[in-house]
């Protein structure tokens, strides 16, 4: 179970830094830019932060679901065994 809420926390994070990469690169422009090791470790890591609970707020509203569904729908796999369970019956 241990092995589940890791991997949960860092899907969490994922989601969230994927969902905003492109700020990574404004960081380290800054970081670049201003020659401040310290604040620019500082933003970093508060943008780790909010990448983790930008993740869990897309999962807490449904946003992962909706996502999943749009990817299904151009998935043919998932076409093809959607048309076969719509015109099977099941006892």
């Amino acid at each position: 179970m241990r092995g589940y809420k890791v991997a949960l926390l860092k899907t969490y994070f994922d989601k969230g830094y994927g969902f905003t990469s492109y700020l990574k690169y404004c960081i380290a422009f800054f970081g670049l830019a201003s020659n401040d090791v310290k604040t620019t470790f500082i933003i970093a890591f508060l943008y780790g932060l909010f990448c983790f609970f930008l993740g869990w707020f897309l999962f807490k509203i449904g946003y992962i679901d909706a996502e999943n569904e749009v990817i299904n729908r151009f998935n043919p796999f998932v076409k093809e065994m959607r048309h076969q369970l719509k015109n099977k019956r099941f006892k």
